[in-house]
């Protein structure tokens, strides 16, 4: 969804993005559960293995790896924007201190390591503070929409407001951890009961659906209850339940289908996230080179060229992945080689 969805929304031409058309229609609206499926998964995955590290006695060696990797990905996404190129010609873009989502999923990792502490490893502790953030995130959404932060320096306020490019805030974002974060209590304390996986899909699907489709009513109803407009401002432009919904339906269909989902070849996607995505920028964007697809086709392309042109690049991008970067610990290693050097 990541690839395909950067490659059409760079290169498609202005004229197919009308909602009349159906086929766009569709695609614009599953290409918005992207992001928050990836920062869902964030929180889940990282607490998950945090409360299994837990069980074991290795909860600290964990946090250490959580917080040089949340370091680790804030510097890349700061990379993958800068311009060596003008740099070349003794300029620096400042543009590249515009936040993306590796710089809010690297300082996600850190907020949940810090929460985790907070909550002193009580887990239910942490699953209420992961429900309450959430929700309170959310429902805050009209308060900071349009936030600037003029006063603040650039390096900070751009991880708290999109005035000046920033592509991801951590507000709203780390909402869609925290609820990551609360199922994968759950999944701890849960997960190994018998009959528990249809109990599970359907829970997905049932409360997935119901954000979808009841969640704007329900913040309504609160605002009558307790008398707080906020949360039919909230309802109003309500896509931060709705899509929270989306994404628990993908989890649903994806446990009832887990036994056909878990090829090698899917597993194998799975672990070159870091290597596809650093890939896929460079080739898009032009991130280190300062040759990009985006230089040559910005929005050019016909519906029929960009879904070819789709279909190939996913190929090539994991092509590249399988073959010439090995796993993401090459990523991890070359930086962190850097980092040494840098300390030293």
């Amino acid at each position: 969804m990541m690839l395909q969805g950067h490659f059409i929304d760079t290169l498609l031409h202005p004229i197919y993005r009308d909602n009349s058309y159906t086929a766009y229609t569709i695609w614009s609206y599953f290409r918005g559960i992207t992001a928050p499926v990836f920062f869902t998964i964030t929180g889940l995955v990282f607490v998950y293995l945090l409360l299994k590290s837990k069980e074991k006695g290795t909860d600290n060696k964990r946090i250490k790896k959580g917080l040089n990797r949340g370091l680790l990905l804030i510097g890349l996404g700061y990379a993958l924007r800068f311009s060596f190129i003008s740099l070349m010609y003794g300029k620096v873009n400042m543009n590249f201190l515009q936040v993306d989502v590796l710089q809010c999923i690297g300082l996600s990792l850190i907020l949940l390591i810090i929460l985790y502490r907070l909550s002193f490893k009580n887990e239910w502790l942490l699953a209420t503070l992961f429900l309450v953030i959430g929700f309170t995130v959310f429902v805050t959404e009209p308060l900071y929409r349009t936030l600037k932060l003029e006063a603040v320096p650039v390096l900070f306020s751009n991880y708290l407001s999109l005035a000046n490019g920033s592509v991801f805030a951590i507000i709203p974002w780390f909402g869609y951890v925290a609820f990551g974060g609360f199922t994968a209590v759950l999944f701890s304390k849960f997960g190994h009961k018998n009959n528990y996986k249809p109990f599970k899909i359907i829970s997905f699907l049932v409360i997935g659906l119901l954000l979808i489709f009841y969640s704007s009513i329900a913040l309504k109803v609160l605002d009558n209850m307790f008398n707080i407009p906020l949360f039919t401002r909230s309802a109003n432009y309500n896509y931060l339940f709705s899509r929270l919904g989306n994404v628990l339906v993908i989890f649903g269909l994806f446990y009832a289908f887990e036994s056909y989902l878990k090829q090698a070849l899917i597993s194998k996607i799975g672990q070159k996230t870091l290597s596809i995505y650093v890939i896929h920028f460079m080739i898009i964007y032009g991130s280190f080179t300062g040759l990009s697809l985006k230089q040559f086709f910005y929005k050019s392309l016909t519906p029929t060229e960009a879904i070819i042109g789709a279909i190939i690049f996913m190929i090539v991008v994991c092509l590249i992945s399988f073959y010439y970067v090995k796993t993401n610990t090459f990523i991890y290693k070359k930086i962190r080689g850097l980092y040494e050097k840098l300390r030293r």
